[in-house]
């Protein structure tokens, strides 16, 4: 029973892990760290390809423009919509 409980509770704790929340990120302004560390989905090597889109082709006007980085598509935008802002504050 005790070898249960452990189990239940490391799924659980796995389980929460996905669901943390992601702080929200300006695509425009954040760095390729920041970028990696909020968008689900997103590593150190995608990060840089926004980083370098941003630089070559100026803001991006929406969040649904990043899907025009190379690997990026609109189900990855969608699952982070919520944390991802083009706007300054």
């Amino acid at each position: 029973m005790k070898k249960l409980h452990h189990l239940f509770i490391a799924i659980a704790l796995l389980f929460a892990s996905n669901f943390a929340v992601a702080e929200v990120v300006n695509i425009n302004t954040a760095d390729a760290t920041t970028l990696a560390a909020n968008i689900v989905g997103i590593g150190e090597k995608k990060a840089l390809a926004i980083v370098q889109f941003r630089e070559e082709h100026g803001p991006f006007k929406s969040v649904d423009e990043l899907t025009q980085v190379k690997g990026i598509g609109l189900k990855l935008v969608d699952n982070n919509r919520e944390n991802l802002t083009v706007k300054s504050d």
